[in-house]
């Protein structure tokens, strides 16, 4: 079956004046349009094409990346709002509407917007709604503390961040944890710190423990480089200017360069750190 709004691998069945037609193992065909054809191919080659509607509303394969597939977030922006809602520009030549009714606010042009694209079952279309949280649930995961997620920054709140976990979760990413410049529509790793009781989740953006350290000090080693192996940072440099420095916490910078003077990379001196020699 060919999935709409997503990747299908589908064999070229014939080639014709207009492009390939592919198709699958229910004899379904689509068209791949003469310009996504490839330079070389063979008649039952198998090819990864995305498939959705195009402005006739005719099923259409593309080899054109989207920015965002069917059941999942992106964040997208407006290229123009018509009487019938916002057209997001997801990548395709075909925009993706989002009606009014499933715009949180009103949309506007230029503007950018972390939305979910779903397969509407009335029009049969793909559209996007900006009210995610309709399709966030935080049931049925299986999440162990410190594993490694991906993130999407979704809202800033009083507390931190709120974020999608994995395209499927909402997680919160708190002030407290974030040590370095970061905005709605940031795709980011990270890690699961907490699962409450009422199965809301916290997430990191580094490991916990000990293997927090490591990045941490592959961050300072790393930046010694860029700088020509010195830093103007030591024990009684500020927390801000740690954190403008190298996003990190005063804490984190002192363990981390810890760990780099116990292996004998780094000297640490009065006027800050050096690469040792």
């Amino acid at each position: 079956m060919i999935e709409l709004g997503n990747f299908n691998t589908l064999k070229v069945l014939r080639s014709t004046s207009v492009g390939l037609f592919l198709g699958d193992d229910e004899d379904t065909e689509i068209l791949l349009p003469n310009k996504y054809v490839p330079a070389d191919f063979e008649i039952n080659d198998e090819l990864q094409v995305f498939c959705y509607l195009d402005n006739n509303e005719r099923p259409i394969a593309t080899t054109l990346q989207p920015l965002v597939r069917r059941n999942c977030f992106a964040y997208l922006e407006v290229k123009q709002v018509s009487p019938f809602g916002a057209f997001l520009d997801w990548g395709l030549e075909k925009h993706l509407l989002a009606p009014f009714r499933e715009q949180r606010v009103r949309m506007e042009e230029g503007k950018k917007y972390v939305v979910y694209c779903y397969l509407d079952e009335e029009s049969f279309r793909l559209v996007a709604t900006s009210r995610i949280n309709r399709h966030l649930t935080n049931v049925g995961f299986d999440l162990p503390v410190n594993t490694k997620v991906n993130l999407l920054v979704s809202r800033r709140t009083p507390l931190g961040w709120e974020v999608i976990i994995d395209d499927k979760f909402l997680g919160l990413l708190f002030e407290s944890d974030v040590f370095r410049p970061i905005a709605v529509g940031d795709y980011l790793e990270g890690y699961i710190k907490n699962v409450r009781e009422d199965n809301k989740i916290d997430v990191t953006l580094q490991p916990l423990g000990t293997k927090m350290l490591e990045p941490s000090a592959q961050l300072v080693l790393d930046r010694l480089h860029e700088s020509g192996g010195y830093l103007s940072l030591h024990d009684k440099s500020s927390p801000d200017e740690i954190k403008n420095a190298l996003h990190l916490s005063k804490k984190a910078f002192k363990k981390a360069i810890g760990i780099l003077y116990k292996q004998r990379k780094i000297l640490i001196k009065d006027d800050g750190i050096y690469l040792s020699q």
